[in-house]
């Protein structure tokens, strides 16, 4: 077993594969999906939102996979990619060209996705399971944006509707569906947060609707405090914040996508004229840090569209009034209007996460802070804080078998 300082190196090396993984995606074999076997023995990709595959497929694909010191990588499907999944004796590995790099692990099917809501929907449907330890739930794929045309331009909330609605459910979900999708997640001790999302629709109704989840999932589970994330868009009416934490949501999520203001007009059209506005945004996002308190506010920034300096002054903004910046790896999504462009480089991603972490660290943004705000926990940034301050699971072992001083 190496040292902790060992392990960090081979940690910091394993990240860099895997923000290469993330920009360039990766292929997979034949004879690597018979192994593994997605929506059987390995959790499969649910389209519960997005396409983030560079093409879609009728064929199941697997969710996300490990490394081997354990930082989890998003299965990103390239079939161009010069990194190759494969079949080797048995196991599965990854290759970039012909040469192996490491044997890989997949994040067996949960146990829960295999249940139904008591009205026969198979609960993989209601909400997916995101790593680590977290709970997706998307109520719809409706976006209001798109009646007048003003998808945001990197969105393809709506293409992925279209072409999977007919196979993976995608509907519009109950209350009570969530809360027992909830409910059962829980008592197999698979998660320990959830996120509920989807489009933007009508403020009225989406206020009443996330009210109405709230409550069936205390029902369902029996918890007041059930770590749960609204993530809705920037209420016109402010006073509707204050209404989502009353209904025990432990944070919210209102992402801005985009901080310089004259690229987020032309990028993100609807949200700039019918949802108030770039500034309108930042207000509701100071107002709600307020009421939920420092650190139980996210919004989100999708990186590589605009320059770096400008992500990096917005999250250094957010911050300092105690949200949660996070940034995502843009993905020019099929079906998109910026299908086909291209992302900065993976060192371009790490050099921003790095930057980040130390935003969060000296503006008192704890890793529960970021857990707590987050949908999922596999994104370059939740790495580094977990590699700076050991957070890891195989720093435990680690320390174990290290000799006393």
């Amino acid at each position: 077993m190496p040292t902790v300082s060992e392990l960090k190196e081979g940690l910091w090396r394993e990240l860099a594969l895997k923000a290469e993984l993330g920009i360039n995606g990766v292929a997979i074999s034949g004879e690597a999906l018979e192994l593994i076997q997605p929506g059987i023995k390995a959790q499969e990709q649910v389209h519960c939102l997005f396409e983030m595959d560079f093409e879609t497929h009728t064929v199941e694909l697997p969710s996300h996979f490990y490394l081997p010191l354990g930082l989890t990588t998003p299965f990103r499907w390239n079939p161009r990619s010069s990194y190759r999944i494969d079949a080797l004796d048995g196991r599965t590995v990854l290759r970039d060209g012909d040469r192996v790099l490491s044997e890989i692990a997949f994040y067996q099917r949960p146990a829960f996705y295999s249940a139904r809501t008591s009205d026969g929907i198979e609960i993989s449907n209601i909400g997916a399971h995101y790593a680590e330890r977290h709970l997706f739930v998307v109520y719809s794929n409706e976006c209001s944006y798109k009646e007048k045309g003003e998808d945001c331009l990197f969105c393809n909330i709506n293409h992925t509707k279209d072409v999977y609605g007919g196979r993976q459910n995608v509907f519009w979900k109950n209350a009570k569906q969530i809360g027992e999708t909830a409910a059962r997640a829980y008592k197999d001790g698979a998660i320990d947060h959830l996120t509920v999302s989807g489009g933007v629709i009508p403020e009225r109704r989406e206020l009443e609707y996330y009210l109405d989840v709230a409550e069936a999932i205390q029902r369902h589970t029996g918890r007041d405090d059930f770590n749960g994330t609204a993530t809705v868009a920037a209420p016109l009416d402010l006073r509707n914040i204050d209404r989502f934490k009353e209904a025990g949501y432990r944070t919210t999520a209102m992402n801005i996508e985009i901080w310089d203001k004259g690229i987020y007009d032309a990028i993100c059209p609807g949200k700039a004229r019918g949802g108030g506005g770039w500034e309108h945004w930042v207000k509701a996002l100071e107002h709600a840090a307020k009421v939920f308190g420092h650190g139980r506010v996210r919004s989100n920034i999708v990186a590589g569209i605009e320059p770096k300096r400008s992500t990096l002054a917005g999250l250094e903004y957010l911050a300092s009034k105690g949200v949660v910046g996070t940034f995502t790896v843009w993905c020019p999504n099929p079906g998109s209007e910026l299908e086909g462009h291209r992302s900065p480089e993976p060192g371009w991603y790490l050099d921003l996460a790095h930057k980040l972490v130390a935003i969060w660290k000296k503006n008192g943004i704890s890793y529960e802070h970021v857990f707590d705000s987050h949908a999922s926990s596999d994104t370059l940034q939740h790495d580094i804080y977990r590699i700076e301050d050991e957070l890891l699971p195989v720093f435990a072992t680690a320390k174990q078998l290290e000799p006393a001083e």
